[in-house]
């Protein structure tokens, strides 16, 4: 929460210019550098959040662009993330086997009562 007492969340470019064409005034400001990637993190969470709600695929597309620009943090195009993806599929796999590990249940710590 900001010091006006507003919520304050990160949005697409363009949705500031869309309020204005709306008529309204967008109470809108440019992140800080130090920020940025925390207020991507909590947007990721946000996005995930709603597509796990709505089990909406356009909502894909809202993770997908909040992936790029954390990847864009890390000196990554599109093109090597991709490529990272791929690496990854190709040593581990992917899901399309739907494959489903039974893990065990760790002991509960000594201090914690059943």
């Amino acid at each position: 929460m900001s010091a006006t007492g507003h919520i304050e969340k990160l949005v697409r470019d363009r949705i500031p210019e869309i309020i204005r064409a709306s008529g309204a005034t967008p109470d809108a400001r440019v992140a800080a550098e130090d920020e940025y990637a925390t207020l991507l993190r909590a947007k990721l969470h946000e996005e995930v959040a709603e597509y796990t709600a709505e089990n909406d695929p356009a909502e894909l597309a809202d993770i997908l662009e909040v992936l790029h620009a954390l990847a864009a943090l890390h000196d990554l195009t599109p093109e090597k993330l991709e490529a990272l993806r791929a690496a990854k599929a190709s040593e581990r796999g992917g899901f399309q086997a739907r494959m489903v590990l039974q893990v065990p249940t760790p002991p509960p710590h000594p201090t914690q009562t059943p």
